[in-house]
């Protein structure tokens, strides 16, 4: 079967399909372990799996997230679907009743980006508006109010959002101008905006129009420019915002001077970014688990290469594990194990890469800044 894998970001491969530019029928499949307890597995019980598993038989799977507790995910048909534990309303299915299959959200085709935070959950719709639900609490839902909502709210009227990240308790947004955007908690200054006030409704991140992508943590944040350079700001104790610092940021500052960024994810306390030239990087909490896969347990306040190879094409940043993938599609995950959640079989942490089965045919991978279970889609093709 031909293998695609770190070649199409999968948001592409459905645009080329629609294009007609794809040869054969491509195969969205979803799998997911680690923890189990609320279901947010999908496999219509709470078991929990060191392997990964199938969800369903449905091959049509396009974008996922993981929340602590919760998984959401779109389909290739703009569908949205939720499963795990619903007691905020953060399955968004209008009840508070978790599910451990999935559940379609709404009757709508037009969504086209998820993200799951503790108990919340955000997503964008094709028409650049976004949608939040769940827990409410720090305001996190960003639509004025510490209401919690049981089905998708929409925030504001505009219809440019981009990108979306949800943190712990807190939201982060990138719009088509480039501006960044935040709300909810703001204990440690995790939304940026020179304060430790909390915000339940978008707030801008300074006056930049050059914001690519951002990454919502337990309690920090990260993001990068359009020019290569990352930024990251909120609690910093365990070296997590990456400026050689344990000093928490309420404003961005830069990690580093390099502008050969790409991609970076955030986890509970630690992150972890890749580079155009396909090297791994990580810093922040490492201990006693191995989180930052650098062989390790010693916290990094600064970034730290991730073994010497050039060839990863994707990263995700859990609770305290970190999953990657890599060009020739072959999935690999380190870290805390006690759940399964590294997916090789065994509840032993592993402080260096280790190979998640044979296949190379994984094109996407999610797990949330709390999330004790990790959920990835498998891109098949026939002709």
């Amino acid at each position: 079967m031909p293998n695609f894998s770190g070649v199409w970001n999968l948001k592409d491969q459905v645009q080329a399909i629609a294009a007609g530019r794809w040869t054969g029928v491509p195969l969205y499949e979803l799998y997911a372990w680690g923890r189990n307890s609320e279901g947010q597995l999908g496999q219509n019980n709470v078991v929990v799996r060191s392997s990964p598993v199938q969800v369903g038989e449905l091959t049509n799977w396009s974008e996922i997230a993981a929340g602590v507790a919760h998984t959401a995910a779109v389909k290739t048909d703009g569908t949205l679907w939720a499963w795990g534990r619903g007691n905020s309303g953060q399955i968004g299915d209008n009840t508070v009743i978790p599910r451990s299959s999935p559940v379609q959200i709404g009757a709508l085709t037009s969504w086209y980006e998820v993200a799951a935070g503790n108990d919340h959950t955000a997503a964008i719709k094709t028409d650049g508006t976004m949608w939040t639900w769940g827990l409410n609490n720090r305001g996190q839902l960003g639509d004025g109010t510490r209401v919690y909502r049981s089905s998708p709210v929409q925030i504001g009227a505009l219809t440019n959002w981009s990108q979306v990240s949800a943190g712990d308790v807190f939201t982060a947004a990138v719009k088509t101008d480039g501006t960044l955007w935040t709300w909810g908690d703001n204990g440690f200054g995790q939304l940026g905006d020179g304060t430790v006030v909390n915000r339940s409704s978008p707030v801008q991140v300074g006056a930049l129009t050059t914001w690519s992508q951002v990454s919502s943590g337990g309690e920090h944040c990260a993001a990068f420019k359009a020019n290569g350079t990352i930024w990251a700001w909120g609690k910093n104790g365990d070296g997590q915002v990456g400026d050689g610092t344990a000093i928490n940021r309420s404003s961005p500052v830069q990690v580093g001077a390099l502008t050969t960024w790409s991609e970076i994810s955030t986890g509970n306390v630690h992150t972890v970014a890749r580079k155009t030239t396909g090297e791994l990087y990580a810093w922040g909490d490492n201990s006693p688990h191995g989180q930052l896969g650098d062989g390790t347990i010693v916290n990094k306040s600064s970034p730290v290469q991730v073994g010497a190879l050039t060839t990863w094409a994707q990263v995700s940043a859990g609770f305290i594990q970190t999953a990657a993938l890599k060009a020739d599609g072959t999935m690999w995950v380190w870290g805390y194990n006690g759940n399964g959640q590294i997916g090789d079989g065994t509840t032993v942490s592993k402080s260096s890469p280790v190979q998640v089965g044979a296949l190379t045919s994984w094109s996407s991978i999610a797990r949330g800044s709390r999330a004790l279970h990790l959920v990835a889609i498998l891109q098949e093709t026939t002709n």
